[in-house]
């Protein structure tokens, strides 16, 4: 689903009021739609037409030398845009978008969560999207105390990143190369959010990354490796009124297979519109609609924090795929509280797979967003 973190777009874009940039409506910018004539390695880059981009990587780390994973991580960047054109004004600090920034990190051993953000007005001073080719894809500052810069850059095959917090005392220094190859999801990469031909974003993933760097984790270095994924997407706009959030999962099997899966949220809880992509051994996709699968929570936790209650447990059962599985968050306490945005708060999770009766299958990510109060996101 990806829509990662934009929620409170409203409450971010006050925060641009003296970026001098006039705000533009929805209709002023280009709209999903299908037919889509993609362009690759250009489309890893920005497209400054539409609204709402991100680029996220999440994934499960071993120490060196372990055969145990014991990190999860999210690396998320997002462009927000302001106008689809820089305004005309004789002043760096002219921009037509923002930069916003999530990094976590989850420690399995010592059972903690990590959370790191930032936002920025997209200027040469503090961060941007450069054009294709320049191997930098985004960049921003580090949050406050921290001098560094938060980046992204494509690699020849997939991507490195970088993003350190010395507050937080989490640092992420990830380099990726694809064990699969990129896969369009939805028709021509055209992923519906609804029935309107409007709810839609572009969208594409790297299902399977080797990945291997570094990380800071309460001030202390591990090398590491590991499995990432990675999503890609970009529109105008998503969400109906109807629709109040959304629960997204990514799903890496160990028979080399992979699942995407969302479902989108009426306010009384019950599904309203969902895709899914499985993704075989080979590479190929297979997309599925929400009356094939069945999605069951069987354990809640609610946030001390937030007092927003999430599911983190699950029953998915999808007959065609004869699929019977058990999902698992590896840790209650995933959720993502922003400091810089009020009633910002969403579930970025790392799950097991396994069968009803335990057999490991494999590992994944959940992204759960419309738990709790305000918390709706207004794309």
């Amino acid at each position: 689903m990806r829509c990662k973190g934009l929620f409170h777009l409203s409450r971010l874009v006050l925060l641009t009021a003296v970026a001098f940039a006039p705000l533009a409506s929805a209709s002023d910018f280009r709209q999903a739609a299908p037919g889509y004539s993609w362009s690759f390695p250009r489309d890893h880059w920005a497209h400054h037409d539409y609204r709402i981009e991100w680029w996220y990587f999440t994934g499960h780390l071993k120490e060196a030398g372990s055969e145990d994973y014991r990190f999860g991580y999210q690396f998320t960047f997002y462009r927000i845009g302001l106008t689809p054109e820089t305004p005309p004004y004789d002043s760096a600090w002219a921009t037509s978008s923002m930069i916003m920034g999530h990094a976590a990190l989850t420690d399995l051993q010592s059972g903690q969560h990590v959370f790191s953000e930032l936002v920025y007005r997209t200027t040469p001073f503090l961060g941007g999207f450069p054009d294709y080719p320049d191997p930098l894809v985004a960049w921003s500052r580090a949050p406050a105390g921290s001098d560094a810069r938060w980046e992204l850059r494509f690699n020849g095959e997939a991507f490195d990143f970088s993003a350190r917090d010395d507050a937080q005392g989490i640092a992420l220094d990830l380099s990726t190369r694809p064990a699969k190859p990129l896969v369009l999801q939805g028709p021509n990469g055209y992923s519906s959010k609804g029935p309107g031909a409007a709810s839609a974003s572009l969208y594409y993933t790297f299902p399977r990354l080797d990945t291997s760097g570094s990380v800071v984790f309460q001030g202390e270095r591990f090398q590491v490796t590991g499995q990432s994924w990675m999503d890609k997407e970009f529109s105008t706009s998503v969400l109906s009124q109807e629709q109040v959030g959304w629960d997204w999962f990514s799903l890496q099997f160990q028979d080399g297979a992979e699942l995407m899966l969302f479902q989108l949220r009426r306010r009384d809880g019950s599904p309203d519109f969902g895709r899914a992509t499985f993704i075989d051994s080979d590479g190929r996709p297979r997309f599925l609609d929400l009356k094939e699968w069945t999605l069951t929570p069987t354990e809640s936790w609610t946030s001390p924090e937030s007092d927003a209650p999430y599911p983190v447990a699950w029953t998915l059962r999808v007959p065609s795929l004869d699929l019977d599985l058990k999902i698992e968050s590896l840790l209650k306490d995933q959720e993502n509280r922003s400091l810089l945005v009020p009633d910002l708060n969403y579930y970025e999770g790392a799950v097991r797979v396994t069968t009803p009766a335990g057999t490991p299958r494999g590992r994944g990510f959940a992204e759960l967003t419309g738990y709790g109060p305000n918390s709706r996101p207004p794309i």
